[in-house]
């Protein structure tokens, strides 16, 4: 058994504006189901959008006078940076948006940067560890990232998040599941074939429970398209259609 001996804590920050009803959080469901389904344990989820968060006004006191603390205090950020601070395994559930993550999620990232050591001037390190170096270093934690979109193929379209999470995390320091076209197959209401497409996300989360870890190979069937090219375009022309005469 990997971590530590103590039943394991689940957060997941919900980065979707639309909170409850957001498409990757059926994928991100699923997978939590697997870990549920292997070994029990205490999961929460916090949707971001429901949080009051003050901009980062970039002061770097979280670098300086008041070293590995932000400043400020009058929103719920403290009680996030607890959160995580006592977790097992975080995952971060957010669709993909315009190329980044939404606006809400940098929003809370932006806030958290108490959580890197101070940016001393040294260049970025050639292993591909943390540019920064984290401030509390657990290597029993476990940082996995669930998005989805509406593109059919994740190779590119995630080329700015990964690079911002490997800055951040470096660059084998956390899971990436990036799930194409999973919005139209929500919307299509054919259970069954979702049922079917979901399944290889359980038996993910039941992988990752019992060993701590989903290897490149399983990361990359994770990310294939629930459609074909040919089959996904037909779907699309219905729905532009359809909005132009909504």
């Amino acid at each position: 058994m990997w971590g530590n001996n103590r039943r394991k804590k689940v957060l997941v920050l919900n980065g979707s504006p639309k909170q409850n009803k957001s498409s990757t959080m059926v994928i991100t469901n699923a997978f939590l189901q697997g870990m549920k389904e292997y070994e029990d344990c205490d999961i929460e989820v916090i949707n971001v959008q429901s949080l009051h968060i003050i901009p980062c006004t970039g002061c770097l006191s979280c670098w300086g006078h008041t070293e590995g603390d932000c400043v400020i205090k009058n929103d719920d950020v403290l009680k996030v940076k607890e959160k995580i601070l006592d977790s097992d395994i975080i995952i971060e559930s957010f669709p993909l948006f315009f190329f980044g993550m939404p606006g809400v999620l940098k929003l809370l990232t932006d806030r958290l940067l108490s959580m890197m050591l101070t940016y001393r001037g040294h260049k970025p390190p050639e292993d591909g560890s943390s540019f920064h170096g984290l401030r509390y270093m657990d290597t029993n934690k476990r940082f996995i990232l669930i998005s989805t979109c509406a593109y059919t193929e994740v190779d590119k379209v995630y080329d700015s998040v990964i690079s911002e999470f490997d800055y951040i995390c470096g660059k084998d320091s956390y899971f990436k599941i990036f799930v194409p076209q999973v919005k139209t197959l929500v919307d299509i209401k054919n259970e069954n074939k979702l049922n079917r497409f979901l399944t290889k996300y359980i038996e993910a989360g039941k992988t990752f429970m019992e060993i701590g870890y989903l290897d490149k190979d399983q990361q990359a069937s994770l990310s294939k398209p629930p459609f074909s090219e040919g089959a996904y375009k037909i779907f699309l022309d219905q729905f532009w259609q359809e909005e132009k005469t909504r």
